[in-house]
This record gives structure tokens, C-alpha cells and sequence, in this order.
């Protein structure tokens, strides 16, 4: 028996959205890059959280007899520095620092980000022009010398780099929500919003926001990645994370003047951002595929 014309008309039901990101997570669950970089990420955050608090060495308590003894020892599994400090303690004390400020420059990043593409998506006419104005001025300046500049004059605290460099970062991520809003604004569920007497500010953050964080997740993710590398590059060149508190690029710049003696002081610190910003960066590919509505079945 054909269905009725009532039944034809009947719209489908939305899919729930905790049916949508289960489906998600399988996309997600298929992409083994992406799986093998959160496997390493998770290790390598429980090493460098947990790991300084169960050493028995402070990441700056310096060891007179070990002076000039750097080879790996049973007290000192990866050996010590030209100071006696124990160096892999150094390290995940060092990895701390960077991946902290690596997820709060993409926290701050993406909550400005987010603010400024809505309005500008949102409203539109001088709103916009203005914002994305701004963002041009942004990414014309060359980046790691801006962040140079502004460090100098500023501090070299972690206190003032994270905002320093959160404050330059959130230009891609208000891109983004810039082209969502745009392009949500005018659907159907933002009209009918509309039309019972949602404001502005309402729309924006009950309506828009929500369904505009697709891409956000993923530029959030890669964003730590990007924190973590200028974070290293600042420190590396001497107007970042300053001595005695390690950073990766810190203990790249210490090891550079011991390179032919001691080579794997620079080699550890090295293969630590490699793998931190290469498994970011799969996590990173296998969220977009798994967000992109395209590949929906």
C-alpha cells in the first residue's frame, strides 16, 4: 500500500546529538593515526603532570658530585646537566610548563576567537569590518616577531606569555566562527527563534554558538600544538620561559653549547616536541574527519 500523502509530508526526526557524536567517535575510532597521537598525548600528559611529583629530585636542585658526569646512571636514568640537575626530571618538568601553556593560549584563544567571529558573523555591517579588519592586522605582522617585541617590553613570566601569545592566536578561530555564523543565521531555527522573541544576545549564545563549534574544536586542538611550538622557538631564542625554570626550548638553547660532548641533552627535549606536536596534529586530522558532515553516511 503507497504511504499517504500526511506520512510523504512528515518531516524526519532530527538525530539526537548524543547519537551524533557517538557517531563521531566511530569516524573518529577509524582514523588510527589519530587514536596512536591520543594514545601519546595521554602518556605523555600523565608523564609530565604525575612524573616531577613522584622524583625524587627537584627540577633545580643541582648535584655537586655529579659535576661533569653526564652519562645515564641508576640514580639518573637519562643523566644529568653541567649543573648535577637530573635531566629527566627536567624534561617533564619542562613538559609541564610547555603543555600548560600550550592548552591555556588555545583555551584563551578560542574563547576570544569565538566572541569576536560571532558578533562579527552575527551583526555584521561595521561590526564586522572593523573585527576583521582587525584580524588582517593581525596576521600581517610577522608572528614570533611581534610575540619578540611584546615580550621584551612586557616580562618573561609565564604570567605575561600566555596572554601574550593567546592575544595573537585567536585570529584563525574568529575565521571560522565568523563563516558558521554566517551561514547559520539565516536557517530556519534562528528565524523561528526570532519570531517568539529571542534577543540578540540569546540567539547568539543558545542558537548560534552551539551549533558553530565544529571547527572550533578542531583549531582549538591544533592551536596547542602552535602554543607549544612559539612557546619553544621564544625560549629557544632567549626571550621566553627563562632559566632556572625548564621549558623544552629552554633546554634546547642550554644544550647547544654542549652539542658534540652530550648531544642527547638536545636530542630528548627535541624528540619531545616532535612527538607532542606530531600526535596534536593527528588528533587534530582525525577531529576534522570525523566532524565533517561530508563524510556522514
Amino acid at each position: 500500500m503507497p504511504p499517504s500523502t500526511t506520512e510523504k509530508a512528515q518531516a524526519p526526526e532530527a538525530p539526537k546529538p548524543e547519537a551524533q557524536w557517538r557517531s563521531v567517535a566511530r569516524r573518529f575510532a577509524k582514523h588510527r593515526l589519530a587514536v596512536l597521537g591520543l594514545g601519546v598525548l595521554l602518556l605523555l600528559a600523565i608523564a609530565v603532570y604525575v612524573g616531577p611529583l613522584v622524583s625524587p629530585y627537584a627540577f633545580d636542585a643541582n648535584d655537586l658530585s655529579r659535576t661533569g658526569q653526564w652519562q645515564p646512571s641508576v640514580a639518573h636514568w637519562l643523566g644529568t646537566d653541567e649543573l648535577g640537575r637530573d635531566v629527566l626530571t627536567r624534561l617533564l618538568y619542562a613538559g609541564r610548563i610547555s603543555m600548560t601553556v600550550g592548552i591555556l593560549v588555545a583555551l584563551i584563544g578560542v574563547v576570544i576567537g569565538t566572541l569576536v567571529g560571532a558578533f562579527a558573523g552575527y551583526f555584521g555591517s561595521w561590526v564586522d569590518a572593523i573585527a576583521m579588519r582587525l584580524v588582517d592586522v593581525i596576521q600581517s605582522v610577522p608572528l614570533l616577531m611581534l610575540l619578540m617585541v611584546l615580550v621584551a617590553f612586557l616580562g618573561r613570566d609565564l604570567s605575561v606569555i600566555v596572554p601574550v601569545i593567546a592575544l595573537t592566536s585567536w585570529t584563525g578561530v574568529a575565521r571560522l566562527v565568523r563563516a558558521e555564523i554566517l551561514s547559520l543565521k539565516q536557517q530556519e531555527f534562528v528565524e523561528a527563534a526570532r519570531a517568539v522573541g529571542v534577543g540578540h544576545l540569546g540567539l547568539i549564545f543558545r542558537h548560534l554558538i552551539p551549533n558553530a563549534l565544529a571547527p572550533v574544536f578542531v583549531a582549538a586542538t591544533l592551536g596547542v600544538a602552535d602554543a607549544i611550538t612559539l612557546e619553544s622557538a621564544l625560549s629557544f631564542l632567549g626571550v621566553g620561559i627563562q632559566p632556572p625554570t625548564p621549558s623544552w626550548g629552554n633546554l634546547l638553547t642550554d644544550a647547544q653549547q654542549y652539542l658534540i660532548m652530550t648531544p642527547w641533552l638536545a636530542f630528548y627535549p627535541g624528540l619531545l616536541i616532535f612527538l607532542t606536536v606530531a600526535s596534536i596534529n593527528f588528533v587534530g586530522d582525525g577531529l576534522r574527519d570525523a566532524l565533517d558532515p561530508k563524510l556522514k553516511r
